[in-house]
C-alpha cells in the first residue's frame, strides 16, 4: 500500500505557514493598488472636467490647466470613461487569466508571479502618478496603460492559488482557503486606508504609494517564496478531508470532491532516501487549455462565477463614488465605510469555507448564501443615511456575496484543478484557475458599463436591481451541482440512520 503522507494539519510546517503569508501579501499588495483608482475616482473626474463645471478643484490647480488639458466637458462624461476605463481593465484582465494560467503551469510560477506584480507596480505608477506630474492628460494613453495594466495583474491570482494547491490539500481546504482568500478583501481595506490617508495631497500620491509598496512586495516574493513542497524535500500534501466523506456515486460530482488523491513514495511527509536514490520519476505534464475548460464542474462554475463576480466587483469599484454621490458623504469618508463590505466578505468566505468543509459539500452552502445575498441587496438599497446602518447592512452584503465568491476563485478552484480526471496529469491549477476567475471577470467587464449606465439614465435604484438578477443567475448555473449535492447528503444522512 502507498504510505500516506502530510495526511492532517499537524504536520504543516514553517514553510507551509510562509507560503500562506507570501501568497496571501501578494495578493493584498495587487489589490490594495486595485482599488486605489476605485477609491479616487471622484478627485480624477474633477481633475478631468474644467473648473466652470466643477467646485471641488483644488486651489493649488491653476485654471489655464483645466482649459488646455481637461478632457471631458462635465462629470457625467467622465464618469462614462470611468465606467468604460473598468470595462477595459477587467476584459484584459480576462484575457490574460486564460493566458496566464496556461503559462503559469508550464512554468516557474515564482517567475510568472513577481513579473506579474512588479510589472503591475510600474503601469499603475505611470498611469497615476507621472501623467499627473507631467500634466499628460490623454484618453488614449490611460486606455492603453490600463489594458497593459490588466494584462499584467492577472498573472498573479492563478499563480497564487496553483501554489497555494501544492502546499495545502484536501483537508481543511475549504478552511483553510476560506482564511487566505481573504486577501482581496484585506487589500481592499488597506488600499482604501492608503488612499484615504494621502488623498488630501492629490490623488497621484495614493498611486504613488501603492504601487512603491507593491514592487516591494513583488522583490520580497521573489527571494523568499517557495512553490511547492517538493522545493524542500516536503512531499505534496494529501488529499484526506476531514469532514463526512464526500459522495461516492457517478453522478454526484465525485471528481470535484474526491478524498482519493494521495503521493507516493513519501514517508513521514518527506521523500524517501530509497525514492531520491532511485529513477526520477517523470514530471506530470499540463493539460490543454480545452482540456481544463471540458473537466468537470469547470463551466457551470465559470458562468456561476460571471455573474458572481459582476455583482461582487461592482460594489468594489463603484462603492465608494455611489457613497459619496447618493449620500453627499466626503470622499475619505465614503472609502472608509466602503470597508465594512471587505470586512463581511473575510467572515463570509472563512464561515462558508469551514462549513463546507464540514458538510463534504460546496454549492449547498453557495446556494444558501446566495439566497439570502438577494435579500441583503434589497436590504441594503434602502439603506436610511445613517453611516452605523449602512455599515451593518454593507457588512451583511458582503457576507453573503464576498463570501461566496471567495470560495469560487480559491477553494472551488483548486478542488477543480485536483480532481480525480487529471490523476496522472495533475498540472492544472493554474489553468483551471485561470479559466474560472477569465470568466469570472468577462462578465464582470461587461457589468461595469452597464452600472454606468444604469445609473446615469435610471437611477441607483435600478442598478440593485441589476444585482439581484444576476446573483440569481449564479444559482441558476450550478443549479444541477446543487441538485445533485443536496441528493447525495439526503443519501448519506438516511444511511446513518439506518445504521443506528
Amino acid at each position: 500500500m502507498p504510505s500516506v503522507c502530510c495526511g492532517c494539519q499537524s504536520q504543516y510546517t514553517y514553510h507551509h505557514l510562509l507560503a500562506f503569508l507570501l501568497t496571501f501579501f501578494s495578493y493584498v499588495l495587487l489589490h490594495a493598488s486595485r482599488k486605489t483608482f476605485s477609491n479616487v475616482k471622484v478627485s480624477i473626474s474633477a481633475q478631468w472636467t474644467p473648473s466652470v463645471q466643477n467646485e471641488s478643484l483644488p486651489a493649488f490647480s491653476p485654471s489655464q490647466v483645466w482649459e488646455e488639458h481637461r478632457l471631458f466637458a462635465d462629470e457625467e462624461e467622465a464618469t462614462l470613461f470611468l465606467g468604460a476605463l473598468d470595462t477595459i481593465f477587467l476584459f484584459s484582465y480576462a484575457i490574460g487569466l486564460y493566458v496566464s494560467g496556461v503559462i503559469g503551469d508550464r512554468m516557474n510560477l515564482r517567475y510568472v508571479l513577481c513579473f506579474g506584480l512588479c510589472g503591475s507596480a510600474t503601469v499603475e505608477f505611470v498611469f497615476g502618478t507621472l501623467t499627473e506630474w507631467l500634466h499628460l492628460y490623454n484618453v488614449y494613453l490611460y486606455c492603453g496603460l490600463w489594458v497593459l495594466n490588466g494584462l499584467l495583474q492577472s498573472a498573479v491570482w492563478p499563480c497564487v492559488v496553483a501554489i497555494m494547491g501544492n502546499w495545502f490539500g484536501k483537508s481543511g481546504r475549504g478552511f483553510v482557503f476560506g482564511l487566505w482568500s481573504a486577501c482581496a478583501s484585506a487589500g481592499n481595506i488597506l488600499g482604501a486606508f492608503l488612499a484615504s490617508s494621502v488623498l488630501k495631497y492629490g490623488y497621484e500620491y495614493a498611486f504613488l504609494v501603492t504601487s512603491v509598496v507593491q514592487f516591494a512586495g513583488g522583490v520580497v516574493v521573489f527571494f523568499g517564496l517557495l512553490t511547492s513542497p517538493k522545493e524542500v524535500g516536503l512531499c505534496q500534501e494529501s488529499e484526506a478531508g476531514f469532514g463526512p466523506a464526500v459522495e461516492s456515486d457517478s453522478e454526484s460530482q465525485r471528481p470535484l470532491m474526491s478524498d482519493e488523491e494521495e503521493d507516493e513514495g513519501c514517508d513521514g511527509g518527506y521523500y524517501s532516501v530509497e525514492q531520491s536514490e532511485g529513477p526520477q520519476e517523470e514530471l506530470p505534464q499540463p493539460i490543454s487549455f480545452l482540456q481544463a475548460f471540458l473537466l468537470p464542474g469547470v463551466l457551470p462554475y465559470s458562468l456561476a462565477y460571471a455573474c458572481l463576480k459582476l455583482v461582487n466587483y461592482s460594489f468594489f469599484f463603484w462603492l465608494p463614488f455611489y457613497l459619496s454621490s447618493n449620500y453627499g458623504w466626503k470622499e475619505a469618508q465614503a472609502d472608509r465605510l466602503s470597508i465594512w463590505y471587505d470586512v463581511g466578505g473575510i467572515v463570509g468566505g472563512t464561515v462558508q469555507g469551514l462549513v463546507s468543509d464540514f458538510l463534504g459539500k460546496r454549492a449547498p452552502v453557495l446556494a444558501v448564501s446566495l439566497l439570502l445575498a438577494m435579500g441583503a441587496l434589497v436590504g441594503y438599497s434602502h439603506s436610511p443615511a445613517d453611516q452605523v446602518v449602512n455599515a451593518a447592512l454593507l457588512a451583511l452584503t458582503g457576507f453573503f456575496i464576498g463570501g461566496p465568491s471567495n470560495m469560487i476563485s480559491s477553494a472551488i478552484s483548486a478542488d477543480l484543478g485536483r480532481q480525480d480526471a487529471l490523476r496522472g496529469s495533475q498540472e492544472a491549477l493554474a489553468t483551471v484557475t485561470g479559466i474560472v476567475d477569465g470568466t469570472g471577470s468577462i462578465g464582470a467587464a461587461g457589468g461595469q458599463y452597464l452600472v454606468s449606465m444604469i445609473e446615469s439614465r435610471l437611477g441607483w435604484m435600478y442598478v440593485f436591481y441589476f444585482f439581484i438578477v444576476m446573483t440569481g443567475g449564479s444559482i441558476l448555473f450550478i443549479a444541477p451541482l446543487i441538485y445533485r449535492e443536496t441528493r447525495s447528503m439526503w443519501r448519506d444522512r438516511q444511511g446513518l440512520h439506518q445504521q443506528l
